[in-house]
């Protein structure tokens, strides 16, 4: 049994501006190839397929052909709603789509976890009985989407923060071994030899997380913890958008987005990872990393050092541009920067999306000011400390009038005689 676990696609999603269709059209056509290539059984798509719970049209096509397409390569496909996905719109088409071998959990139930049960069957090799477009069972899922805190939780009046969020904790931990007990009752009945696989689209304690990850639990959960997840074969998750194993555990992993989200995630390579089992033996974990199908870069320096970058896109085909973020390091605050960076890059095939300036400055002022205590500085070195972290460089006239201010209020306060 071979399974390909991704998470995180966003498709619909507006990137400075940039739609990302052609990105996601690739991503898919790549998928499918992977899919035929390693005779994969089973796709898991861990949450977040959609940027919003209203995506466009184009979003939603590409979705149901891609659908269309997996079915054609005998593979089933198990959908998982993710934080940004809207439950009504993914179960509008979940009846029909079940015709086509993919299952869509959107939501949980709290009250029947055998519905949260999937059946994976052999789609290739030789398990699979001939002339059958399935075999037999090769894998059980415990198919459990993104969990809102209203769908196990009842609130109750007069309890505190901690105890909503611990509260929070228990009660998904709750649901995972419910289903998972579930899971271990239908493999012991059917004398099944097979793994459980478990999903999730949570954020889970200890992990890197992006620039383009929202957080899901505002004001209920900041992470679970790993010790609360069932002792399944793979646990498949999604939300964190980088690639990584959860609490130094291979069979606990974040697949992570498809394409970066955020220019931070341009240090992680893209991946969808590959897990063969064989019988209920987990025989490899294999990452499979996915190619880049839109350029994109972070240039960072003063001018020169941007001036001295942007020469590696001089003989860039104009057909497809980079997409950069450009950081300026400057020490003088300079008012005319866009235009500056607009000269730099006149004739390259390059688009700059992100254009700011460094927090290096502020950054180095507050590192010194956390090894300082009040007691060793005067009042006007902390309020000259305060005021080298504005940007009041190209205003020298407001900042001497608020120095000269500062100045008459501390002679009040420290000689209030002379007031007299």
């Amino acid at each position: 049994m071979k399974i390909l676990h991704t998470s995180d696609w966003h498709l619909g999603q507006s990137f400075f501006t940039k739609s990302r269709k052609a990105e996601h059209q690739a991503f898919l056509d790549w998928l499918l190839t992977q899919v035929r290539r390693y005779n994969i059984d089973a796709v898991i798509v861990a949450g977040d397929v959609f940027d919003t719970g209203t995506p466009p049209s184009y979003a939603r096509e590409m979705y149901n052909r891609f659908i269309v397409a997996i079915s054609q390569c005998h593979c089933r496909l198990v959908i998982l709603a993710g934080n940004h996905d809207s439950v009504s719109t993914l179960n509008e088409s979940r009846q029909l789509v079940a015709c086509l071998d993919t299952q869509v959990v959107a939501s949980i139930s709290p009250l029947d976890p055998h519905e949260q049960l999937i059946e994976l069957e052999y789609r290739h090799g030789s398990e699979r009985e001939h002339g059958d477009a399935a075999g037999p069972v090769g894998a059980i899922v415990c198919a459990i989407p993104f969990i809102r805190p209203r769908d196990v939780l009842q609130s109750r009046a007069g309890e505190s923060g901690l105890e909503k969020r611990q509260a929070l904790g228990e009660a998904i931990q709750q649901h995972y071994q419910r289903v998972y007990q579930a899971a271990l009752a239908l493999k012991t009945s059917k004398q099944l030899d097979v793994p459980i696989i478990a999903t999730g689209h949570l954020t889970a304690l200890g992990v890197s997380q992006s620039d383009s990850v929202r957080d899901i639990y505002i004001g209920s959960l900041d992470g679970f913890a790993a010790d609360g997840f069932p002792p399944a074969d793979y646990i498949a998750l999604g939300h964190i958008h980088r690639p990584q194993r959860v609490a130094k555990s291979e069979h606990i992993r974040y697949s992570g987005s498809p394409i970066p989200l955020s220019f931070d995630e341009l240090k992680t390579t893209k991946q969808v990872v590959m897990v063969e089992f064989s019988g209920s033996h987990t025989v490899a974990i294999t990452p499979v990393d996915v190619p880049v199908f839109q350029p994109m870069a972070v240039i960072k320096g003063d001018l020169a050092a941007i001036e001295q970058g942007l020469l590696a896109y001089q003989h860039i085909p104009a057909d497809q541009p980079v997409w950069l973020c450009i950081e300026v390091e400057q020490q003088d605050y300079l008012a005319d920067l866009p235009q500056r960076i607009q000269a730099l890059t006149e004739g390259l095939a390059v688009e700059v999306l992100q254009l700011r300036r460094s927090r290096l400055r502020g950054r180095q002022v507050l590192t010194r000011q956390a090894q300082e205590t009040l007691a060793e500085l005067t009042p006007a070195e902390v309020f000259g400390k305060r005021l080298a972290l504005e940007n009041l460089d190209d205003q020298p006239g407001r900042q001497a009038r608020i120095e000269v201010q500062f100045q008459q209020i501390l002679a009040e306060i420290e000689h209030p005689e002379h007031d007299a």
